[in-house]
């Protein structure tokens, strides 16, 4: 072939590939500009026709039906990765390639995101919990897809964590858009919110109930009542469409009941997971801020993916979100844990398997937070439920070896998996009712109850803040607990100075500060040098009892009547700290500093008025 002849057949394809993607691009803007006449049309037809309270269950519909389907793509998603990457090893030997499927996957999680996202990209909830609690909700679109794609990749490959944030971040932005897209008031855009995360955790797990609850315990702390129903029809709706595309439930637990005699173990059984959930909470977060300050990603990436490749090298369930582990142990084979890993000879050695499963236990914290710190994207939820079967596991089991007594080891699984959720989330209701549906029945609701409630009291008495919020507390963010902190993080310190004080320099005669004060309506004046550092203030009482010699007019300078003012507002510090003086000083006005320099004063009066308006603004505004 001469090389004319190949720079042709080059051109054409230059021409076609050109070709191709102008019509993707074209077609891309025509349907843009469709879906925006048609959300157009409903908001016309909507406004003359359709009152807000139906209007708003159609729309809870739509939310439920769209992130079911978004639902059913991600677990489809990672089910074909998986399947992908699945060799037949004899059961014997181990699978090398572990210790380079995590690496990869996050790898290619990072490209995704810094390709077509530039970076900017939201993972887990606490991003979006932040974003609820300052009235402040706002997701981009991609979040619908780009969430699944970037959790496909890290969970398929082996990230050692779930899908149910990712699925719970790309709900809630379905919700928001179509909020935004129908021109909805804020209230009805935060509850469209929950909607799509109460629809991605009922989707996930084949749970509509336990995705109410979710959404109103870990998101919406201060529901009402009308809220319940547009939720309930979210997450009812979603779960049924995820039914519908063949989705499994996830568990399968044939159970007859509980012995009375149990309740004694079921309380330690809540002390341990209230303990564990406080170190997996702790832990947490110190991998997470350990990995947050390496600088450079590829270091990061690399070290997070090798580390995390040797230990499913070595501990293989902790592979993936684990659920296939949960499984085997409801099955009461706990040899399945040992397949495709070094010590599988060992999987009939009963205090080997004891230190096996404590071994899992302990590191799958360490794998979760390590996934998570390099690059991945995945949730909490999957390990919580994953360590905790394999507390329950361990604890009745151990027990059992004693001979003192026979427990139903699946029973223990079942609640011990709700008992560490309910104590990493600090979400009680959510872990009952979560395990009482997947695991198909309400047999155990008693210890379910007891274990979570324990396990939560005990988590929050260690750590006060749940997985999600522990990062957003670190930052001095808000969160449930604690309205008046809350409000006040809103208040943007910067608005409230006011600057219209006439300034006094140090050397300024009795006179001219008396002339300054007929001309200003303030009373308080601020004492400055020729670079504009405070020195002090001058106040209308300063001088009142040498207002009247006159002798002294000319003779007396700012410096020697200015005092120092109470306490100085640096712009930066939070309004916590600016609340803090003025009431244990009470003051009423206070100069602000910015890098030293005066910028001027704020007043009590100030922050209480914007601190009442935001009052106003949220209690009008509950969902």
């Amino acid at each position: 072939m001469s090389a004319s002849n190949l720079d042709i057949i080059l051109k054409n394809i230059v021409i076609c590939f050109d070709n191709f993607f102008y019509k993707i691009v074209v077609m891309y803007k025509y349907i843009k500009i469709n879906l925006n006449l048609i959300f157009k049309r409903i908001h016309e037809f909507r406004t003359r026709h359709i009152d807000e309270k139906s209007f708003l269950i159609l729309v809870s519909i739509f939310v439920g039906i769209m992130t079911g389907l978004v639902s059913v793509i991600l677990k489809s998603s990672v089910k074909f990765i998986e399947h992908l990457l699945q060799f037949n090893f004899n059961l014997k030997y181990q699978n090398y390639f572990y210790i380079l499927y995590p690496l990869i996957g996050i790898g290619l999680t990072y490209w995704y995101i810094n390709t077509f996202h530039r970076g900017k990209f939201r993972k887990g909830l606490s991003d979006l919990i932040n974003l609820i609690f300052k009235n402040k909700i706002d997701l981009e679109k991609h979040n619908a897809l780009s969430q699944i794609f970037s959790s496909a990749l890290t969970v398929g490959f082996g990230g050692s964590v779930g899908l149910e944030a990712p699925i719970v971040v790309a709900g809630s932005a379905i919700g928001i858009n179509t909020a935004n897209k129908l021109k909805l008031n804020y209230k009805t855009k935060t509850l469209l919110l929950a909607c799509g995360a109460a629809g991605g955790i009922s989707a996930i797990f084949n749970s509509p109930i336990a995705g109410v609850i979710f959404a109103m315990e870990v998101l919406l702390p201060e529901f009402t009542i009308p809220a319940f129903i547009p939720l309930l029809i979210a997450s009812a709706v979603s779960s049924v469409v995820s039914k519908l595309f063949g989705t499994e439930q996830i568990f399968v637990l044939i159970t007859t009941g509980w012995k009375i005699n149990a309740i004694p173990l079921y309380f330690m059984l809540g002390i341990f997971c209230g303990l564990f959930s406080a170190y997996f909470i702790k832990i947490t977060y110190k991998i997470e801020k350990l990995f947050s300050g390496i600088r450079n990603n590829y270091i990061k990436i690399i070290t997070g993916g090798i580390v995390l490749g040797l230990l499913i090298f070595l501990l293989p369930p902790l592979y993936g979100e684990g659920y296939k582990t949960v499984e085997s142990l409801f099955e009461g084979n706990a040899a399945k844990l040992f397949e495709k890993g070094l010590f599988y000879d060992f999987r009939n050695t009963e205090w080997f398997v004891l230190i096996f499963v404590f071994s899992i236990i302990m590191l799958k914290v360490f794998a979760t937070a390590i996934t998570i710190g390099a690059g991945g994207n995945g949730g909490t939820i999957a390990p919580s439920l994953f360590t905790g079967a394999l507390v329950g596991f361990l604890f009745s089991r151990m027990l059992n070896l004693t001979g003192l007594v026979q427990l139903n080891e699946t029973n223990f699984v079942a609640v011990g998996m709700a008992g560490v959720l309910a104590g990493v989330i600090h979400a009680p209701l959510t872990g009952i009712f979560l395990i009482a549906e997947v695991t198909g029945g309400y047999a155990l609701i008693v210890p379910l109850m007891i274990v979570s409630a324990l396990s939560f009291f005990i988590s929050r008495y260690i750590e006060p803040y749940s997985v999600y919020t522990k990062t957003l507390s670190e930052k001095g963010a808000w969160f449930p607990g604690n309205r008046d902190k809350n409000i006040l993080e809103q208040i943007n310190l910067s608005n409230l100075v006011e600057d219209n004080f006439i300034k006094i320099k140090a050397n300024m005669t009795l006179r001219q500060i008396i002339k300054a004060f007929s001309i200003s309506k303030r009373n308080i004046f601020p004492v400055v040098d020729d670079n504009n550092v405070l020195l002090g203030i001058i106040t209308l009482d300063d001088i009142r009892e040498i207002i009247i010699k006159d002798e002294l007019y000319d003779i007396i300078l700012a410096f020697e009547i200015m005092t120092l003012p109470p306490a100085i507002i640096d712009i930066n510090e939070k309004m916590e700290d600016v609340m803090d003086k003025f009431e244990n000083l009470n003051a009423w006005n206070l100069p602000v500093i910015n890098e030293g320099k005066y910028i001027g004063f704020v007043s009590k009066s100030s922050v209480f008025n914007r601190y009442r308006d935001l009052l106003i603004k949220l209690s009008n505004n509950p969902v």
